[in-house]
This record gives structure tokens, sequence and C-alpha cells, in this order.
């Protein structure tokens, strides 16, 4: 198996991270659920993942981490938490379901919500942010890279316009995090939400949203907290608000170890190697004939982007080049729309969709070779 499908999920986890899951399976009680050590000892693992959550995305105190099942939960919260009738939201083509379907459905409750176009290769001009800044616009919300193109939005430019106009960036880092540098302080991100399953190489159900000081966001669901158990209302305070029920607390242990491999290993390490892995299958196919590739791939582009390449080999539906290439080759990928519908309006490839390689630091480059040999077989 060549696996080349890392921007959905990363299949390769590290040894660290089997092992502590297992581990916490065997001994692990509920985390703010009672006073004896089995629960102490969640509390205590729970807490020290917050603490590097918070290291890792310079969000401040470990409270303002909160757990969910993945970015989807995470930008449900956030977007419905945040906003109500008669406010105004800004986001992008560029977005994947998990933020247009929760836009949208606020916008059926009277929020009004303008989507930035995209242009053929995928990118969105910052300055129309600003064009389309009005009186009752509170957020701007979008991805930091594209699920399907890898093109990478800067945040920190982002947030300089946010600040400027008062608006409240929530950021969806899915694809980026564990890979690229993220620093709330700096980027001016006000919510961040994040799942463990893809760079991170957490398991899967495990995710999260990080809340700068001075946000409040309503609870998407209530229910227990193992504090203040007589209120009828759930606790105001992080995490708690955002926490209703039983933590993941052994998926959780495993998104600990993968931290803690992420932090012995170095993320600049782990992006090194996938940003050379994808420019050495990008320079293999991008002149095949037949072969288009979507996205920006400029000088600059190469140098910082998510580690995607998305491509159609001539008027061939992209589900039967997945199969044929998993079938045939072995190489695992991703086919159809990738839960990107405006993007795919953009680039043109609604009907046609795109297969989508995306590579993981355990890759080898000569799983990518194999990966351009079946690209060019297939293309004659």
């Amino acid at each position: 198996m060549i696996y080349l499908d890392n921007a959905a999920t990363s299949c390769q986890k590290p040894e660290e991270v089997i092992k502590a899951v297992t581990e916490a399976m065997l001994s692990l009680g509920s985390s703010g659920r009672g006073a004896h050590e089995a629960s102490l000892d969640a509390s205590r693992l729970i807490f020290d993942t917050r603490r590097l959550i918070a290291e890792l995305f310079h969000a401040g105190d470990p409270s303002c981490v909160a757990f969910t099942a993945n970015s989807t939960v995470s930008l449900n919260i956030a977007i419905q938490g945040l906003f109500q009738p008669g406010d105004h939201v800004i986001t992008t083509m560029m977005e994947h379901n998990s933020v247009l379907r929760p836009l949208y459905l606020m916008e059926e409750q009277g929020v009004k919500l303008t989507i930035l176009p995209a242009d053929q290769k995928g990118r969105i001009r910052y300055e129309d942010i600003e064009d389309e800044v009005g009186q009752n616009t509170k957020a701007v919300v979008c991805t930091h890279a594209s699920n399907l193109t890898g093109n990478i939005n800067d945040l920190e430019a982002i947030g300089r316009i946010c600040k400027k106009n008062g608006l409240l960036l929530v950021a969806d880092v899915s694809q980026t995090a564990g890979v690229f540098d993220i620093d709330m302080e700096r980027m001016g991100i006000h919510v961040l939400c994040f799942t463990g399953h893809k760079g991170l190489l957490g398991p899967q159900g495990t995710g999260g949203i990080c809340v700068r000081q001075g946000v409040s966001i309503r609870p998407l669901m209530v229910g227990g907290s193992g504090v203040k158990s007589y209120l009828k209302t759930q606790p105001e305070e992080m995490p708690e608000v955002l926490e209703a029920g039983t933590l993941n607390g052994h998926g959780i242990a495993g998104l600990h170890a993968a931290l803690l491999y992420l932090e012995k290993t170095g993320i600049e390490t782990i992006r090194k190697k996938e940003l050379f892995l994808m420019r050495r299958f990008y320079e293999g196919v991008k002149d095949i004939p037949g072969v288009q590739v979507y996205g920006d791939f400029s000088e600059n582009a190469l140098l910082y982007r998510a580690p995607v390449v998305a491509l159609n080999i001539g008027n061939y539906d992209s589900g039967e080049v997945a199969d044929e290439l998993a079938s045939v080759y072995g190489i695992y990928t991703r086919a159809g729309a990738h839960c990107a519908p405006l993007m795919h309006r953009a680039l043109g490839t609604v009907e046609q969709g795109a297969v989508r390689f995306s590579m993981s630091h355990y890759n080898k480059k000569e799983e990518i070779d194999e990966a351009i040999g079946a690209v060019r077989e297939l293309s004659l």
C-alpha cells in the first residue's frame, strides 16, 4: 500500500500513539468524575494535553482549549455559538463544508453571509475582505489551507484586517495543524478549530477549539460537566462551557502522545519532508500530456503550501482514476468533491471532481516516484 490520502486522515501513526491508547483503555478513568486515582490520572493527562495544545498554537492559558470530536464539531460550536440574526459574516470559496454548512444554517436563521470569490487557481484576494466589511460585520471565518488545492491563506494578513475593523477571526486549521507554525497571538486568531487525526497524527475522534480570552461562545450542547452540578445551566467557564459530557479520554491519550512525538521530531522537520515530497510529485506530473494540476504552484507558493496535489487526467472521471490507482497500483488517493463544492466551482471541476494526492512525512520518495509513474501510464 502507498497511502497518499493524508489530507483525509493520517493512516500511519507513531508507535507511541498506539501504545498510549492501549494503555489508556486498560487503566484510565473518567476525568472530573471522581477523586480516585484512575479519574485523577485521566484529569492530569487531559490537562497536560491542553497545555501542549496551548503551547503549540500559542493560545495562552490551557483552560482556553476545549476538546471535541473533530474540526466539524469545533466549527459548529464556534459558528452557531458566536453569531445571531443581524450579524454579518465573511467567508471564502476555499472552505470545506464543515465551515459552509454551519454558515448556511445560520444564514437561514438571519445571519447575513458573504462568500469571497476565488480565481481559477483557487486563490482569494485579501483586499476583498475590507471591501465587504459593513456596520454589522462581526467576523471572518476561513481556512488556513484548502484541502483540495493546498493553497494557504496568510492568516496574519487577514488577522490585521480583522483587527483594523474590529472583527473576530475564526480559523479552520484542519490541514495545517502539526505541519505549519500557527500562532494565535501573532496571527490575530480569536477562535481556532483543529482536528487531531490529520497532521497532528492523533486518533480519529479527537479535536478541539481554542478560544482567546474575552471571547464568549454559547455552548452547542449542555449536560454533565463534573462541576457545579446543581446549576440549571452549563458552567460559564472554559473549558467546561464547551465540554458537555464525558471526554474521549482514550483518544486524548493518543493525541497527547502524538503531540509529544511532534515536539520531539519537530514540525519544521516534518514540513520540510512533506513539502519535498509534494514538490517531487508536482514536478513529475505537471508536464505529462493530458494531466491538469489545480492550485497555485508558482515559485513562491511552492515554498509555502499544504502538501497536496490535485489533478485530473484528460476527461476521465476522477473516481475512475482513483479506483485504477488503488486496484492496479496499490496507491490510495481521494477523488470526487472533497467536501469543497465552491472550490470545485472556482476550478471548473464540479462534474469531473479531482484526484487528490496528499503526502505524509512517513512517505518515501520511492513511493512518490511510483505514483508519478502510475499517473504517466494512466495518461497514455
